[in-house]
Parts: structure tokens; sequence; C-alpha cells
């Protein structure tokens, strides 16, 4: 047989093996309101953002199918002394561009997380300094002992030295001011799966990992995230078989495709809490037509806004039931949830009119609230209810609902006065409310996502003496007076605690975590 012969056959060999493997591919089509709005792990510290990347990326610890921990880049760890740990990264790891992965990449990443621009500060904030020992092993030292570490490190995703300085990425796409790089568009990271096509807000490719250093149970070749952010046609698109996974799933619809024999809906109660948070630091509120003072200082406003939200009626009307009034904002599946705390304030529009009267505000004014329309469950019919609601006592809401590629932004450099949050406890311990949510703002992610600035110096107290704190007795204690200081001040307006609601085809197996995270790796298409 000649060359030519030879290579002929030879590339007819290759097409055909190529041809079989996109038949046999297993492509899973995934349908979301919204899309992660950037491709940087430490760019936006919000749910789906971590559960798309988290695909890509990986941590040092990570949580296993039963969302317990579980070695991920670090094979092991302990505590060599109360503000040191040790931990041994895994060998044999490689970046999807072939990079071995080592302790520089672990130090850069650090530096990177906790540099201007990062949404992940409060995830490396107890890190003093990490101190390399030889390219496996490093030592994270503290500034006070911190005993549950490894569970703060589940959403510290690791990036490539080499790769972020060549690609000009070392720092994080800051997306309060607008400002993208190379990491918003194409990833590098050690994960299950690799992105190969990005469209932002419209759909991103993924393909399965070939090189992965780890076990991946599922048997998904492909995946394909899609944004539909109108509910009936991201329902039209899972009953018509144009995708096999969708969520959320609009409460109205549940019993719809529960009825579908080929169908089956996903549900179980989310960590994350929905609240609505006040601008209490300015003196005078941007978007309010009070002026030369802030309404928001003053409790006796606040407990008004409180005790005029009506939330069994948003409970039964916009929820469908598929929601929990909260008087916490952290969920009774959290660790320091405060049982007898669980009492709302009661809903009570005279109470309320009264104490606005009380206030100084008996006349009522004008105030802009910011809310997403497609990151939460019914996000902005829950705003229109609150804003029917505090229409009652002469508040007049100029509601502004947009999607959150605009809002987030906006609200993280705290350009609000009065906006909705949800926060998921990722580390199932209430320290991860305490320190972002409800400390004082300051360093290393203190308080980050404490928009409005409350503040109270018995809070940031006990929230540093239940970060150290071992006994557990001791612990809940500390927690549960500083979750009733910032009850008692309505730091914040809880609302609910919502579930998750996914639909699939039967024929699927996944995984679906409390945080709401969705990881491929799991996922078997039968």
């Amino acid at each position: 047989m000649n060359f030519k012969k030879k290579a002929t056959l030879a590339l007819i060999g290759s097409a055909l093996a190529a041809a079989s493997f996109v038949a046999s591919a297993v492509t899973l089509r995934v349908a979301n309101q919204g899309d992660a709005q950037s491709l940087d792990p430490h760019s936006l510290n919000e749910s789906l953002q971590l559960s798309v990347v988290g695909n890509v990326y990986e941590p040092l610890v990570t949580r296993d199918r039963n969302y317990k921990l579980a070695p991920s880049l670090a094979t092991d760890w302990k505590q060599t002394s109360p503000t040191v740990w040790r931990f041994n990264l895994r060998k044999g790891v490689e970046f999807h561009d072939g990079t071995p992965f080592t302790a520089d990449d672990v130090i850069f990443s650090y530096e990177r997380a906790k540099g201007d621009g990062s949404d992940m500060k409060s995830y490396v904030g107890q890190i003093k300094e990490i101190k390399k020992i030889d390219a496996h092993t490093i030592d994270f030292v503290l500034n006070n002992p911190f005993p549950i570490l490894p569970e703060l490190f589940t959403q510290w995703h690791m990036m490539s030295k080499k790769w972020c300085e060549t690609n000009q990425a070392t720092k994080p796409v800051d997306r309060r001011k607008g400002i993208e790089n190379a990491a918003s568009f194409r990833a590098n990271g050690t994960g299950p799966y690799r992105v190969r096509e990005r469209q932002p807000s419209v759909r991103t490719t993924f393909s399965r990992n070939g090189n992965y250093w780890g076990k991946i149970d599922g048997n998904v070749d492909e995946v394909i995230f899609n944004v539909i952010g109108n509910d009936s046609t991201r329902v039209a698109a899972l009953l018509s078989g144009e995708v096999d996974v969708m969520e959320p799933v609009p409460v109205q619809d549940v019993a719809r495709i529960q009825a579908n024999t080929a169908l089956k809906v996903l549900q179980g109660p989310e960590l994350r809490v929905i609240f609505l948070g006040m601008d209490q630091k300015r003196d005078e509120l941007l978007f309010s037509s009070v002026k030369e003072k802030n309404p928001f200082k003053d409790k006796r406003v606040r407990q008004a806004f409180y005790q005029a939200i009506d939330i069994e009626a948003i409970k039964s009307r916009v929820m469908r039931g598929a929601a929990t009034p909260m008087a916490l904002l952290l969920p009774p599946q959290v660790k320091g949830y405060a049982p007898d705390l669980a009492k709302r304030l009661p809903f009570d529009v005279e109470a309320a009119k009264k104490l606005m009267a009380d206030a100084g505000y008996g006349a009522g004014f004008e105030l802009k609230m910011n809310c997403p329309n497609d990151r939460y469950v019914n996000d902005g019919e829950i705003c229109q209810a609150v804003a029917a609601n505090l229409s009652r006592i002469g508040v007049k809401i100029n509601l502004e609902a947009e999607t959150k590629n605009n809002y987030f932004p906006k609200i993280l450099r705290r350009d609000t006065s009065f906006y909705m949050l949800g926060w998921t406890a990722s580390t199932v311990d209430a320290h991860n409310v305490l320190y972002p949510i409800m400390s004082t703002p300051g360093e290393g992610g203190r308080g980050q996502f404490n928009l409005g600035s409350y503040s109270n110096a018995r809070v940031d107290e006990l929230t540093n003496l239940v970060a150290s704190e071992t006994d557990d007795k001791k612990r809940n204690e500390m927690i549960r007076e500083a979750l009733k200081i910032h009850q008692d001040d309505v730091g914040h307006l809880p609302l609910h605690q919502q579930a998750i609601n996914w639909a699939t085809k039967k024929s699927i197996e996944l995984v679906q975590w409390p945080d709401n995270g969705m990881p491929w790796k799991f996922v078997k298409l039968n």
C-alpha cells in the first residue's frame, strides 16, 4: 500500500472516530432564568455564578453528593496550632491548559480573592498569611483561631497564576465598576468541565475534561447552559423536550409539570433567606423625598416597614406556598439557628402607621426600591407586593426591578436606599451570616454584603468570639445573643426561606444541593 493511500485511509478512520464520538456524546441541556455574570470565580459571590463556575474551577475543599465536606485540590488538612492549618495539596493535577497545579497557585488565588474588586473577601478574610512549605504543602496562618476554616474554603476557587499573568487577569473582574478582563469570558480551571463557547446572557457550552484528575460519576460529555428569562418560555422548552433540566420552576407551574408522566419536579428547602435591606449609614438617603434626614436611622421606621408587610399573603399568593416566613436571616438547617427567636413581628398596619407617626413620618414619603427580576423565585412579584403593602402606611415606592446583570453591580456599589437580597450560608454555619451580612463593614470582607451598613458594636464583638469558640454550647449562646440584638434592632427585614424547584426528564439522575448548586459530574442521562 502506498503512502498516499495509507494517509487517506487514516483520515477516513479519524473522521469516522470523530463522527462516532459526536453520535455517542451525551449532552445535558440546562435552562435557567439567568446567567453567570462572569466566568471569573472571584468576581461575584452569588449562588448561580458559583454553581456554574464550580464545574470548571475547584476549591481546596468541596462537598460530596450529600453536601458533606470532602477533599478536592487538597487531599487532607489539620490544625498544627490554634492559628495554623496545614493543607496537603493534591499532586498530579493540571489546569485545563496543562499547567501543573501547585502551592504557588493557592497563594496567588488568595492574593487575588482578597484584592480590590473581589467579591470573595469574606472567604479568605480570616487568613493572615500563607506559608509555602513545598510545592504541595502550605500552612494557613490565621489572625485568630477559626475552627470552621475548611467549611469556608468550599466556595473559594483556585486559579492558575501563570494563566492569569499571561492573560492580564491578575485582578478580579469588578462588576461594580464595569471592569472586565480575559477571565470574564474564558476560563482555565482544574474542574471536570471546560468552557468551549461563551455567549453571555444567551448560551454557554461546556465539554467534559478528558484529563480530569478525579472521578466523574455521571456520563455527561457536554453541557449546554441556556438562559431563558421568560418563565412560560422556559417551561415550554422543557415540555417540548428542547431542554432536559430547568430551574427555577415557576411556582404556578409545579403541578402542571408534576402531572406530566415524562417529567419530575425536584423540591427541597434552600439554605437561602430572602430579605430587605435599608441604608442606615447616610445622613440623607440617595433615593427618597426626605431631605437632610435618613428615616431608616430610626428603628421605628424600620419596624413600621416590617409590620406593614403581609408575609402570609406573599407566601400564599406570590409564592403559592413555596416559602417559609422567617424572623431570622438564617434558616433552621444552619448551625446556630435559634428556634426561640423564630416568631416574626406581627403584621399590623395600624401599629405600623403609629410607628411612622411617632417617628415624624405620619404623612409618609417616597422611596426608590431596587430589586432583581431574574435572580430569586418571583423576586419582582415579591417587591411589587411589598410596594403595595407599604402604600398602606403612606410610603410611595418607586420600584426599579431589573435584570441581575444591572442590579448587582448597582447595589454592591451601595447605590441604593432600599433593596432585596438573598443569602445562603454556604458553610451551613451562622458565622457565614454574622460576618458578611450583620457585621459593620470593614477589612477582610467583614460586612461586605451588609449593603445598608447596619452596625452594632456588640454584634461585631460576638462575631469575633463566635469565630474562635470551640465549645458548641458557649458558641450557640453567643450566636443567639447576636441574632437577638440584630432582631431587636430590626437591622434587616427578613421575608422567607425559599424552596428549591427544579424540573427534569424522568430519565435524568442528578444531585440537588441545598445551596441550589448543580454539580454536573453527578448527572446521569439514562
